[in-house]
């Protein structure tokens, strides 16, 4: 199955190119959202639609690092128009097998594949999207 592979500082994550609309450099700035939780960048137009913009090193909860984020990773998630802000997008390749990721258990990690002898952290869209529902709906 071909994936999008793209990084967030150094290391290297894959999403279902299916899963993917598109790739965008992201604006100037956000429009904040008021109350929003902290891995909520903004919102963003883009041709007239509306796209949520989740820093994923917060959400998959990373240290902080001093690559700027350069390029939004927009998600085909029906209705709801989901980015992602990564540091890159190396390309897409195929994946052929994705193994169980050790230590690395959450809803949106799917498992882990190997690239050219580089690790890729592949992702679920489905608990991608969950998780930033979750932040909305989890108790203050």
């Amino acid at each position: 199955m071909r994936h999008v592979i793209f990084r967030v500082e150094k290391e290297r994550y894959g999403l279902p190119l299916s899963a993917v609309r598109e790739v965008v450099v992201p604006p100037e700035r956000y429009t904040r959202v008021p109350r929003a939780p902290a891995a909520i960048t903004g919102v963003m137009n883009l041709r007239g639609r509306v796209v949520t913009v989740v820093e994923l090193r917060q959400l998959l909860h990373l240290p902080e690092g001093p690559t700027p984020l350069c390029r939004v990773v927009l998600l085909d998630r029906g209705r709801r128009d989901l980015g992602l802000l990564v540091t890159d997008v190396d390309g897409i390749e195929a994946v052929e097998r994705v193994s169980a990721a050790p230590g690395k258990v959450t809803p949106a990690v799917r498992g882990v594949a190997r690239l050219g002898g580089l690790g890729v952290t592949v992702l679920d869209p489905e608990g991608l999207d969950a998780a930033v529902v979750a932040l909305f709906t989890a108790p203050k």
